[in-house]
């Protein structure tokens, strides 16, 4: 194993692609800062073991581990296509209200007057 000794924001270049930067130095504790390309995977020891642990359990699954599970899944109910709104589900399935541009009476402000000049 390499021991090398750092400050606080002095770097340690593994490689052309990884930094590994002291950020902070607390009491016992030292926090490291780590660039390295997206497809270098980074990870605490303890992450990483975990990680591994679980990858070779779900390399050890057997198509017989699955008998438990012999029904059938439901689609659920069929969809239903509205004119204007394409596929929808059966509980909101209804005509759409047409649309207009023009503004709606009931809607409309009449409780202003017009000024005009005269």
């Amino acid at each position: 194993m390499l021991v090398l000794s750092r400050q606080r924001e002095e770097t340690i270049m593994i490689g052309d692609e990884i930094e590994i930067t002291v950020v902070d130095i607390r009491g016992d504790k030292v926090r490291l800062g780590i660039t390295a390309p997206t497809r270098i995977a980074v990870h605490r020891k303890e992450v990483y073991d975990a990680i591994r642990q679980e990858n070779e359990r779900a390399a050890k699954f057997k198509s017989a581990d699955l008998a438990g599970f012999t029904h059938p899944i439901s689609a659920g109910p069929p969809k239903t296509r509205s004119r204007s709104r394409g596929l929808i589900g059966p509980s909101t399935a209804r005509e759409a209200e047409p649309r207009t541009s023009r503004p709606d009476p009931a809607r409309t402000d009449t409780s202003r007057k017009r000024h005009t000049t005269g």
